[in-house]
């Protein structure tokens, strides 16, 4: 973990609700896709937890939704810095991925998958890439996906666009090794039950510091309780336990 200050580079709408910025600032803490930062908003008191879309070089991409008063802020920045604490939670692990590696992203959970896909090109296994989505309005970086090589499905639950459905239902066309997915809690327990290999998901919760010092976002595993920031937030398939 590291604290830095970013410069803001770019902050863009990308479908209603959904915008993307670009800072400028040390990024060395950050390891592995699937990682997330928490960012110190001005009159706010707990930082905001904001999973990594993308890094090349010094410069950070973040893809955040407005939900409340501290993304809503944060769409109305123009320039200006931003207090970062970087290279927060354990990030995917690649080596798991075997030959077809399918990535599954629902919503805010697109982002970090891009950052995953450009790694596992590097590595010479390009993934398979479902993206779900509400309504066509709400897609983004499908072209993005497709720019690094990967096979894109696309679904929507109206079917405006691409697969009627869910993500699910695009994956049951789809020739796997392993999945990587990340998205809402009730995606998540989908993908659980539907998938056939092993896999790995990154899961959302509410969080108090970031880094597991409040213990704040603890949940119960088979492997017994982690915290949701430090341990997590991905975590495998055989160890998830879900509520019901």
């Amino acid at each position: 973990m590291k604290q830095s200050i970013f410069e803001i580079l770019e902050n863009v709408r990308l479908v209603p609700g959904v915008f993307r910025m670009k800072l400028k600032g040390d990024t060395s803490a950050i390891t592995a896709p699937g990682q997330f930062v928490n960012i110190q908003l001005d009159g706010m008191f707990l930082r905001r937890p904001i999973s990594v879309c993308d890094v090349q070089g010094d410069v950070l991409t973040i893809i955040y939704k407005v939900v409340g008063k501290g993304t809503e802020a944060m769409s109305k920045m123009e320039g200006g810095k931003l207090d970062i604490l970087t290279g927060l939670g354990n990030g995917y692990d690649l080596s798991a991925a075997g030959e077809k590696p399918v990535l599954l992203g629902g919503g805010v959970g697109v982002p970090p998958m891009y950052l995953l896909a450009k790694k596992l090109v590097e590595a010479g296994k390009v993934p398979t890439v479902i993206l779900g989505f509400n309504k066509q309005e709400e897609i983004f970086y499908e072209e993005e996906f497709k720019a690094l090589g990967c096979k894109v499905y696309v679904t929507t639950v109206d079917g405006s666009y691409g697969i009627k459905g869910f993500v699910t239902d695009a994956l049951r066309e789809v020739a796997y090794t392993h999945f990587f997915t990340c998205g809402p809690e009730p995606m998540l327990k989908a993908v659980y039950r539907a998938s056939t290999t092993s896999g790995q998901m990154s899961f959302e919760e509410r969080m108090g510091c970031g880094f597991g010092a409040c213990v704040g976002c603890s949940c119960e595993t088979l492997t017994g309780y982690k915290r949701i920031c430090k341990d997590g937030p991905v975590m495998r398939k055989e160890e998830i336990k879900w509520a019901d």
